[in-house]
């Protein structure tokens, strides 16, 4: 008993921090899949797809991990969140399909290229709102008796789940973007940079929004973020957004170009940080703790010894394909 908390805390972190490298690393390509509509046909929207190129399909390893790690680390917490957002999951998945088909038939179908750009819009506009509605439905809680699901089957559909649905596709607009900035140059950049400074305003809007609405849905996040001493700890999270926000229209005005990106990143961050002060050790929020359902002992202990030589190995290739890819695009086809 006294090693499976600690070995449950390690799971939860590694877990956290596998959707936060997705959420960072596969939002700015889905963000560019949302903004794509107010790219021009032709060479901005071709150095827009081939920014992502390389490393596109590696960011959605990070999803398999968090999901897949979820289900083996924390099975009871994976049988009682996926039956309350199957239709969720369902759609998240079939625009992750039809983004990833429409990404490398557009290029072997010219004819049909129109085409193949509205089905990459509308696969990253609906596999990024089912992850925002997703995770204000985990947040705002689920009806859990006798530890299984015991909701309806639009449980999830509520007006919060639908503002962290639509804050969640400004966010990825914001980060895609920024990201944009710093991988494309002319016409495109000065377009990019201009979207990036109205995202991030309305980025800020929604951020706000949903910390704002947060401790309202129950009296335990009212007290982890305005109780004291504790506030004393909490306030600094909305403080450093502010002062990084500040960062973000500066080094936009002062004309940077990969400075934007990383500090969207770390607002990105903070605000995982503020859902880490209102859930832990909540993996259902007021429902199950992650030691309530985690697996036995002997499970984490097995899969641990795994995701000490996978991980680096995951970070390692990632990295490389980042450096090896690190200048400009260009704007002839994707291969």
């Amino acid at each position: 008993m006294l090693i499976n908390p600690d070995l449950a805390t390690v799971w939860a972190f590694i877990i956290a921090f596998a959707i936060f490298a997705y959420v960072v690393m596969d939002g700015f390509d889905l963000g560019i899949g949302i903004l794509f509509p107010t790219l021009k046909v032709g060479a901005e929207r071709d150095q827009a797809m081939n920014s992502i190129a390389p490393v596109w399909d590696g960011n959605e390893t990070w999803l398999v991990m968090g999901g897949g790690g979820l289900m083996a680390a924390f099975p009871l917490a994976y049988a009682v969140i996926l039956p309350a957002t199957y239709p969720l999951v369902i759609a998240m998945l079939l625009g992750l399909v039809f983004r990833g088909v429409a990404f490398e038939y557009r290029w072997r179908d010219p004819r049909h290229r129109p085409a193949w750009d509205l089905a990459f819009c509308i696969g990253s506009v609906v596999a990024t709102f089912a992850q925002g509605v997703m995770l204000g439905a985990v947040l705002q809680g689920i009806h859990v008796v006798d530890r299984a699901y015991a909701g309806g089957s639009f449980d999830w559909l509520t007006p919060f789940s639908l503002l962290t649905g639509v804050s969640l596709l400004i966010g990825y607009a914001m980060l895609g973007a920024s990201w944009l900035i710093g991988k494309t140059h002319g016409a495109a950049q000065d377009h990019a940079r201009r979207l990036a400074f109205a995202l991030g305003i309305l980025t800020i809007l929604a951020l706000s929004a949903v910390s704002l609405a947060t401790p309202f849905l129950a009296i335990d996040y009212w007290h982890r973020w305005f109780r004291m001493p504790g506030v004393l700890f909490t306030a600094q999270v909305p403080l450093m957004t502010a002062i990084a926000s500040f960062l973000f229209f500066w080094s936009l005005k002062r004309g940077r170009e990969r400075l934007p990106f990383l500090i969207a990143l770390v607002m990105f961050g903070l605000g995982f940080i503020g859902l880490g002060i209102s859930m832990f050790p909540y993996v259902v929020p007021r429902a199950l703790t992650i030691w309530d359902t985690a697996a036995p002992q002997s499970s984490q202990i097995f899969m641990l010894v795994g995701a000490v030589f996978v991980l680096p190995l995951i970070l390692t290739y990632t990295g490389w394909a980042y450096y090896v890819f690190r200048g400009k695009t260009v704007t002839e086809g994707y291969h």
